[in-house]
């Protein structure tokens, strides 16, 4: 039975496949992680690991890194990281400026909702569409991105009085699993060769941990405000960071990949209403649009991303025949 075969003709199959097997077994049963025997088990740590499945999707992705490639995963990084961030930082202050309601609504929207689903990144999902499609540098820069996660920068947009610090280590402990990876890959080409062929076999599992996360009937609940914002994700931020991709000599793949809502984003709404007061009253539906978000970026991101990888591909391999064949007519 061919089923890679199957699946590798879907866009993003060895991610998206899994992601919806996981959230169907979510929405089937969404209190089936609460089973502490299921808890304790392989079968649980399979469904529910996912920090632990990506802390090894690093250490095999960062020995296929020469140190020489640091600067680029930095520039790439900080760039795409930035960009999502100020983007979201604008789009705030438009709602500001424009919306009078007291709660900043837009097309139903708060602003709270608007910024939370904006300024944060689904990295396993950037990583695992990178890792298929983009370099292995591409997908290090998820460590610089990975800083998105949390209330943090929504409070910052926001100008909400917040976490009075970033803490420092969360970041140390992101980059650490890839750094050994590179330590291991550069000092020993044989463990470079041996961890780099588990990378490609993480994904379909790590991916499977991810879906298990989503709920498919809170797109339903959310209604249509909550599709709208994640179109609103996808297109607008899927524009800026396809453009500063570019700039960054990049082919726009990376790009695509990060204008997603991050699964954890559905948390930041409540996050920031227990600081702030002044948005208790909107967080629940806020968190609800934001999950909503969610689902609908971890349905198109991939298959835009894919879609686009695959015009290159064939642009590139045109092109290729294109100078052999005058190679061949001009010799």
């Amino acid at each position: 039975m061919p089923i890679k075969r199957f699946i590798d003709k879907i866009p993003g199959g060895m991610m998206i496949v899994p992601l919806f097997i996981g959230a169907i077994i979510r929405t089937i049963d969404p209190n089936m992680f609460d089973n502490t025997v299921l808890q304790s088990s392989f079968t649980g740590g399979l469904l529910s690991g996912t920090s632990a499945l990506l802390g090894a999707f690093y250490v095999c992705l960062g020995s296929t890194i020469e140190f020489k490639a640091a600067g680029i995963i930095l520039k790439k990084g900080i760039t795409l990281w930035l960009g999502k961030v100020l983007f979201a930082a604008l789009v705030g202050l438009l709602i500001k400026l424009f919306a009078h309601d007291p709660n900043h609504l837009f097309l139903g929207l708060s602003a709270l909702a608007i910024v939370a689903a904006f300024s944060d990144t689904n990295g396993g999902m950037y990583m695992a569409l990178l890792g298929q499609l983009g370099t292995a540098e591409e997908v290090a820069a998820c460590s610089i991105i990975s800083l998105e996660s949390g209330p943090f920068f929504t409070m910052l947009i926001l100008g909400v009085v917040g976490l009075a610090s970033f803490p420092f280590m969360s970041f140390v402990f992101v980059i650490l699993p890839m750094l050994v990876g590179m330590i291991l890959g550069n000092l020993d080409e044989e463990m470079r060769s041996f961890l780099s062929k588990g990378k490609d076999v993480l994904i379909p599992l790590f991916s499977l941990a991810l879906g298990c996360g989503i709920n498919l009937t809170q797109v339903v609940k959310a209604g249509g405000t909550g599709i709208v914002l994640g179109l609103g994700v996808v297109v607008l931020t899927g524009a800026v960071m396809f453009i500063l991709d570019k700039l960054t000599k990049g082919n726009g793949i990376a790009g695509l990949a990060a204008s997603s809502t991050a699964g954890n984003a559905s948390a930041v709404p409540v996050a920031v209403a227990a600081t702030y007061v002044g948005y208790k009253g909107i967080a629940a539906t806020a968190t609800v649009q934001v999950a909503a978000s969610v689902i609908v970026t971890a349905i198109l991101v991939p298959i835009i991303t894919t879609g686009y990888a695959r015009i290159i591909r064939k642009r590139t391999t045109t092109s290729e025949n294109d100078v052999q064949h005058l190679a061949h007519v001009e010799g």
